[in-house]
């Protein structure tokens, strides 16, 4: 019993002087003071002023390349055509680009994919009630056999009243489908409604810039 009592004494003693230390140790560990706002707020004034120089710095780049003069702007995203005369707006109109679609001809071994393509182009010529030459992809996709004679791959109306030759086949013309406007079913092509693209036609030359995103 004597035995049992001491150890008992001495455990308690040592829990005891073990509370005391961690008591010590708690009350002698320096607390953290609270961030300084005020360097914070410097800090976050410094960060915003050197994004606001580089925002700055960024729009002067941009507006030393954007185009000046006469230039068309595509959108193939939206399917909207803009032209632009003297850097500013002069036309917003709706338009129709590729529809992605892939005709293949297994026959002979070919394929066709109908994009719009990216990129920068010029005008390399315009056409006034252009001819379209039906290519082979035409009669394929309808269905039909490929014509041996020219004569049966014309198509007077197709085009509308006006074309722009962007290079590749590729062309800027009217539509007999006026009210598919603004939806991607062309075969690459950018097709426009009658009076823009009178519009268009007139305001632009050969050489005019054309963008295509």
């Amino acid at each position: 019993m004597k035995r049992s009592g001491t150890a008992l004494w001495i455990c308690a003693t040592l829990l005891m002087l073990g509370l005391s230390i961690w008591a010590w140790r708690a009350a002698s560990t320096p607390v953290p003071a609270p961030p300084d706002t005020r360097l914070l707020d410097a800090a976050g004034e410094r960060d915003l002023r050197a994004l606001e120089r580089r925002a700055e710095g960024l729009e002067k780049t941009i507006a030393l390349s954007r185009p000046t003069g006469t230039y068309i702007l595509i959108d193939t995203g939206r399917n909207l055509l803009t032209l632009y005369e003297g850097g500013r707006e002069a036309l917003k109109a709706i338009c129709s680009t590729g529809s992605g679609r892939a005709l293949s001809d297994p026959a002979r071994k070919r394929l066709w994919v109908f994009d719009t393509p990216r990129g920068e182009f010029l005008i390399r010529n315009k056409y006034p009630e252009p001819v379209w030459i039906k290519p082979d992809w035409a009669f394929l996709e309808m269905g039909e056999p490929i014509p041996t004679k020219l004569a049966e791959r014309l198509a007077p109306a197709e085009l509308g009243a006006y074309a722009m030759d962007l290079g590749d086949g590729y062309l800027i013309h009217g539509t007999l489908y006026q009210r598919a406007l603004g939806l991607s079913i062309t075969h690459g092509c950018v097709r426009l409604g009658d009076q823009d693209l009178e519009k268009v036609y007139g305001t632009i030359r050969i050489g005019t810039p054309v963008y295509i995103f």
